[in-house]
């Protein structure tokens, strides 16, 4: 991932960002500091590190927790749980197909973000955009229900800051 602009967050951005994931964290002051939150901006993402460690990334103006972060801190989170046999694709970069889908949140709508676990230790897999609710994610046998832009094992996660 060859970076082109790095920065620091002022404390007005580092507020919007806390404004944006306020809603999946319970105590966002916890997690998010008020200063020496930098910017990366590289040549396909924009990543939000803390300490060197990303914990956000930056796509269409919205802020998405990194798996990082979602594995260091308790969130309220919309989860998709997928079965053992799709995990080695998933952590591969293939988006998440509805055959493969367990359970899903019922409160889960289209462009919705959410996070995929596996079925047997409830750890998060990969964060991705909802293609359709979760009741279909469930109900249906055939097609893609998420699209995976975060996993474990990608650039993001062995990111070196």
């Amino acid at each position: 991932m060859k970076i082109k602009k790095r920065y620091f967050l002022s404390k007005k951005e580092i507020k919007e960002i806390k404004n944006q994931l306020s809603h999946i964290f319970e105590d966002i002051n916890k997690i998010i500091p008020k200063k020496g939150i930098e910017k990366v901006i590289t040549e396909n993402k924009v990543l939000l590190l803390v300490d060197k460690i990303p914990i956000a990334i930056i796509m269409e103006d919205k802020v998405f927790p990194t798996i990082n972060l979602l594995t260091k801190f308790p969130a309220n989170f919309k989860k998709v749980v997928v079965d053992m046999g799709a995990i080695k694709y998933l952590i591969n970069g293939a988006d998440v197909m509805a055959p493969g889908i367990v359970n899903a949140d019922e409160n889960i709508e289209e462009g919705d973000v959410v996070v995929v676990v596996d079925e047997k230790h409830n750890k998060p897999i990969c964060v991705g955009i909802a293609l359709i609710s979760g009741k279909d994610m469930v109900e249906k046998d055939k097609g893609k229900a998420i699209k995976n832009i975060h996993y474990v094992g990608d650039e993001i996660w062995n990111f070196k800051g």
